[in-house]
């Protein structure tokens, strides 16, 4: 008799998919700030970080919503025209709060997340 192979196909989670909307818009915030370009709009709702699905196994605990809020608010730095720190400067803010984050949390994104940082 034959056995029957079953692949199941991964699911990500919500919290996944805006993890990697996130990335795909900051990718494109740097690339914008390489290019002089000044981001103006912040297509993403951050507050579903407070409501997405994590991925299974894995929970909102203590250090991340430590990290939530301060990542959010230097997020939204980014696209603060009346800011008196450099656009580089508040860009890569944001991405090494990211990268705190995942420090304590979910450690396997950290390598592309340093790509996003402007040398």
């Amino acid at each position: 008799m034959e056995k029957k192979v079953t692949y199941e196909m991964y699911q990500p989670s919500e919290m996944a998919n805006f993890m990697n909307a996130m990335y795909a818009y900051n990718l494109q915030v740097k690339n914008q700030i390489i290019a002089g370009e000044t981001p103006v709009a912040m297509p993403l709702d951050l507050m579903t970080l407070h409501s997405a699905e994590m991925t299974e196994g894995k929970g909102r605990t203590r250090a991340w919503n430590s990290f939530v809020n301060v990542f959010i608010t230097s997020q939204q730095k980014v696209i603060d025209t009346m800011s008196n720190l450099q656009l580089k400067e508040r860009h890569n803010a944001a991405i090494n709060n990211c990268l705190s984050c995942h420090k304590t949390e979910c450690v396997g994104p950290i390598p592309k997340i340093k790509k996003l940082l402007i040398q």
